[in-house]
Order: C-alpha cells, then structure tokens, then sequence
C-alpha cells in the first residue's frame, strides 16, 4: 500500500470523497471555489489502482503559544469509502502525515475528533475544551456599564481594529490561530453578525460573532480584552429581549462568564473540543518559553509512531539536552531518575490543559513527586483556547 500526495487532478475525486463520508452536497457552482481552497492543503492519498479510496488532508497553520507562534498542521478530511474500511488504510495515512509533517518542520498538530480514543492511539490528546453558556429570556438583565458603545456590523475599514483585537487576546491564550486575511474573510467574517466594544479613546477593546434566528441568539465567538468590553456586549445581548426566548454563548472554559452576571445559575456546558499532538519533541522543547526556575529535570518520552521522539531530556533553564534512542537498542531497565509520559500526556500538559500533578494523579506519568513539582514549576499557565474549526 502506497500514500501519495494528490495533485490538482485529483481534487474532484478528493471533494466527491468528502461528500459521501461526510453526507453534504457541494454545489456546482461552488465546486471551483472548493478547487482553489484545496490548493492550500496537502492531501495525502491511498489509491486501488486508479480510484481513490481514502485520504487526509493536512491545512498548514501557525498557533500561539505563550506569545510565540509555532507552525501546525492541521489533520482534517479523514475518510475512507465504506468497502475499503478496515483494510489499515487510515492507519497508514496518519503514520505517513506524521512524517510529512516533521519534514515540513510543522512540529505540532491539530485535529477535531470524531473519536477521542480513535486519535488517541496516534499520540493526539485533548488540549482544549468547548464552553456553552445557554441564558433563558427572563435572565437577560442589564448590569451597570462603563463608558464606551457597540458598533453593529463593523465597517470595512474597521476591521483591522478587530483583527487586533483578536491578536492580543490570542497572544495571551495557548493555542490560537495565527488568522491569515483569508481565514478572516472565508471564517469570522462570513458568519451573520458582528458587535464590538468600542472605549471613549475609540480603541475596540472585544467583539462577538453571533447570529439570531428561530428567536434565538447565539454567540458563536466571543473575544475580550477588557471586563468593560464584556458588560458592554452582554449589555447589547440582553436589547435582544424583545426578539428571543433564549441567548446561548460559546466561549473560553478561563472567560469568567457568568459569574459577574446578575443571576450566574445559568445552564453551563463543557465538553473536550480539539486535540494536539507534538510531532517533534526535540524541535518543539527548544522553541517552547519554559519558565526559568534554577532547576533541571529529565522527562523521558515514548511515541510508538514516531520513533524519532523516543528517548530522554533534560529541561535546563536555557537548554534542552536530548539523548535519543539508538536504532536497535532495547533499556532492560526503565529510568531511575526523571519523570516517564506517553506523547500524548506531554502534549496536552505543554499545552496547558492539564497539570503535571493532574497527570501524575491519573497515572499518566511515573516518577518521583520531587521531579513533578520541579516540572509544575517550569511550565508556564497557560489558557487554552480554540475558538475555530477546520
């Protein structure tokens, strides 16, 4: 069985596949439209003969993390036709998408499940949670505002205001999109509505992307960079009253809404959203703003598809050491200093979903409480956050 990267040719056959697996219809008029988007991504391939069978896609991106921005792929459009399922087909193309991904220097990676233990056999875990806050009519009261106005359906040339504003709430979370002016034009500014904060100095300080239909609103992002902004946006959520019977907001699981709000009792749900992966430890630790603590600790990795992460490191406060395993060798004994975690447990802790105690209580990784306090220390708090879909 070979993977190849498909070619302009077969984008088509690429589109008819998605359709079928994914049950939508692409119409025609759209089609070269899909082309030209296609174009962007690099789709990885199994063919019987001629036709073909399975695919995935990966989207290059570039994501925040701590202030600093990593390239990422993104693994989406997997799919396979229903006769040629269980032959290993989908196994092969996210092994080869590993090694893709590592020569295009994309040392992290990004995908929405459709299955979270499915992906994380690969080494994908959760990095980031989905929070949806649903607001009945008789709770949409007004609070005390500060100076300032909403500006509805932001003019054109406001919107790099709103781009700016998104950068710096971005910059401060873990895991963001880095948004190209064509995620912004294809993504946010395509949906229904947009609202934003603006102060007395006329500096936009948030902004929500929402929608209000079958009289519902729903806010499908919300981004803020100061609790002004956030009063003055729900202020202008709850002049909706007349229109709905109820307001639901997805937002960050670390936005402390609706604590501030005059009745805070409000249906809240939390449900895991997006999953990473590191795809190369060594590169990834050199780039990553490890907090300097005066303290060193081993972290010894396994990744059973990526063999090229297997082995020890040692986090300094200025350096990363790694000692890989040889081609062929075999540890009779395991570590008897350090801390030992799968691929998928270093992921989500440098991502900032969970703790390295969090990790240790779950079994998910084994040493001394000495070393995992080290750690704790030299990891930095981190928000995650994944406001967008691919």
């Amino acid at each position: 069985m070979e993977v190849v990267v498909l070619t302009e040719k077969d984008y088509e056959e690429a589109m008819k596949l998605s359709m079928y697996a994914f049950q939508y219809k692409v119409n025609e008029e759209d089609i070269p439209k899909r082309k030209q988007m296609l174009k962007s991504h690099n789709i990885l391939a199994v063919k019987d003969e001629q036709k073909l069978v399975a695919k995935l896609h990966i989207i290059p991106f570039v994501v925040y993390i701590n202030d600093k921005k990593f390239q990422m792929g993104g693994i989406a459009g997997v799919s396979t036709y229903p006769e040629y399922r269980r032959h290993g087909y989908v196994k092969q193309l996210i092994t080869d998408a590993l090694k893709y991904m590592n020569q295009k220097q994309q040392y992290l990676s990004f995908l929405h499940p459709f299955d979270v233990h499915f992906y994380r056999r690969f080494g994908w875990e959760t990095f980031a949670d989905n929070k949806m806050v649903t607001i009945e009519k008789k709770d949409l009261v007004m609070l005390p505002s500060y100076q300032g106005k909403v500006l509805r359906d932001i003019p054109q040339k406001e919107k790099e205001q709103i781009e700016r504003v998104y950068d710096s709430y971005a910059a401060s979370h873990s895991g963001m999109l880095v948004r190209t002016k064509e995620w912004w034009n294809d993504h946010v500014y395509s949906e229904d509505h947009m609202a934003a904060y603006v102060n007395d100095d006329g500096e936009y300080e948030g902004y929500i992307v929402y929608s209000v239909k079958n009289k519902e609103l729903e806010v499908i992002e919300t981004i803020t960079n100061s609790h002004q902004a956030a009063i003055g946006l729900w202020n202008f959520i709850c002049q909706h009253d007349s229109m709905v019977d109820k307001v639901v907001i997805n937002t960050s699981t670390h936005d402390s809404f609706p604590y501030y709000l005059k009745q805070p009792k409000q249906k809240t749900e939390v449900h895991p959203y997006f999953m990473a992966r590191i795809v190369n430890v060594e590169e990834f630790l050199k780039s990553y703003s490890f907090q300097s603590t005066g303290e060193k600790v081993f972290i010894h990795v396994s990744d059973e598809y990526c063999r090229w992460n297997i082995g020890s490191y040692l986090l300094g406060d200025d350096s990363i050491t790694a000692y890989k395993e040889k081609d062929g060798s075999v540890c009779a004994h395991p570590p008897k200093v350090g801390l030992q975690m799968g691929i998928g447990t270093l992921s989500t802790l440098l991502l900032g979903y969970k703790t390295s105690e969090e990790l240790y209580h779950l079994g998910e990784i084994i040493g001394s409480l000495e070393d995992i306090k080290k750690l704790e220390r030299k990891i930095p708090k981190l928000r995650p956050f994944f406001p967008d879909y691919f």
